[in-house]
C-alpha cells in the first residue's frame, strides 16, 4: 500500500486522473509515462483503455455519493461493470453478491438505491464495485473523507482485510498524513506538483528529511507523550500556473537559503528505499 500525502491542491487527485486518463477539459497529458507491467498507458488507445480501465486499475473517487448513479440500483451498477467485461448475468449477480459480503453489507441492500445507504454503506459499495474484476491495483483517492472517524477506522480496516485476502496493490491518497504512517508500507509526499520525498512508511514516520514533510508531521497531534504546541506550515501552497522559480517550497520554507529561489533541488538518495528533493542536502 503506497501513500500519496500533501496539501489540497497539490496535485494528488490529478495524478490518479491522469494514470486512468479520465481528465476533464482542458487539462491535458504533455508528457512523460505511466508504465503498468511494462505497458505505457498514455500510449494506449481508446479501445485498449476501455479494456484497461476497471480490469487492471480502478479507483475510488472522493466522494461516494457523487460516484453512484442516484436513479440506479446499486445492483444494476455494479452488473453493469461486470457484463461490460463478459460476465454472463447470473455470473454478475452471484458476484455482487459476493463482494457485497466481502465488504460487510448484507446482500438484500443490492436492491436499494443510493440514497437509502448511509455514507459508510454507500463508501463500502463504491469499493465493491472497484473490486468486481480483482484487479491488480486500486486506486483510492481520500475515500473516507466525509465519514467520522468511527466509520472511517471500519473501512480502512476492511480494506486492509481485503488486500490481504485478495492480493491487489493500492494507491491510497489523503491529505492526512498520520492515516498514512499507520496504514501504508511506502509513502510519497507531494508539494505543488512534484514528488518532495519517499520512503519507506516508518523511516518517514521517524527520520523525515523535507522541511515541507517535516511541518505536515509537526502539524497534527500527538496522542501520547509531552504536549507541545503544533506549528503547521505558514503561507499558502502555490499557483501551479506561476510555480516559484527554484525550489517551489521556498517562499514558506523555515531554512530557505539563497539557491533554493534560484535553482530547482536534484532528487537525492538519503538511504536504499528513501529519496528527498532539498538543497539541504547538496553534496558539500
Amino acid at each position: 500500500m503506497v501513500g500519496l500525502a500533501g496539501e489540497s491542491g497539490s496535485g494528488k487527485s490529478t495524478i490518479a486522473h491522469a494514470i486512468l486518463r479520465i481528465l476533464h477539459p482542458p487539462a491535458l497529458i504533455t508528457g512523460g509515462e505511466a508504465l503498468f507491467k511494462g505497458r505505457d498507458i498514455l500510449e494506449m488507445s481508446e479501445t485498449e483503455l476501455e479494456q484497461f480501465r476497471w480490469k487492471d486499475i480502478s479507483i475510488v473517487f472522493q466522494s461516494a455519493m457523487n460516484s453512484l448513479n442516484p436513479v440506479m440500483k446499486i445492483r444494476d451498477q455494479l452488473l453493469d461493470v461486470m457484463l461490460h467485461h463478459g460476465l454472463s448475468k447470473a455470473e454478475a449477480n452471484q458476484r455482487a453478491v459476493d463482494l457485497f459480503d466481502l465488504v460487510g453489507i448484507e446482500p438484500q441492500r443490492l436492491d436499494a438505491y443510493p440514497h437509502q445507504l448511509s455514507g459508510g454503506m454507500r463508501q463500502r459499495a463504491v469499493i465493491a464495485i472497484a473490486l468486481a474484476l480483482n484487479p491488480p491495483l486500486l486506486i483510492m483517492d481520500e475515500p473516507t473523507t466525509a465519514l467520522d472517524v468511527v466509520v472511517q477506522k471500519d473501512i480502512l480496516e476492511q480494506i486492509n482485510l481485503l488486500r490481504e485476502k485478495l492480493g491487489f496493490s493500492i494507491l491510497f491518497i489523503t491529505h492526512d498524513l498520520s492515516l498514512l504512517v499507520e496504514i501504508s508500507t511506502h509513502i510519497s509526499i507531494m508539494y505543488a506538483g512534484e514528488i518532495v520525498e519517499k520512503a519507506p512508511a516508518r523511516e518517514l514516520f521517524e527520520n523525515a528529511k523535507h522541511p515541507y514533510t517535516l511541518g505536515l508531521m509537526n502539524s497534527f497531534p500527538s496522542i501520547s507523550g509531552e504536549k507541545k504546541k503544533l506549528t503547521g506550515i505558514p503561507g499558502s501552497p502555490p499557483d501551479l500556473v506561476n510555480p516559484p522559480a527554484g525550489c517551489r517550497f521556498n517562499p514558506r520554507c523555515p531554512r530557505a537559503m539563497e539557491i533554493c529561489a534560484q535553482v530547482a533541488p536534484k532528487t537525492k538518495t538519503i538511504s536504499a528505499d528513501h529519496t528527498v528533493a532539498c538543497h539541504l542536502y547538496d553534496e558539500g
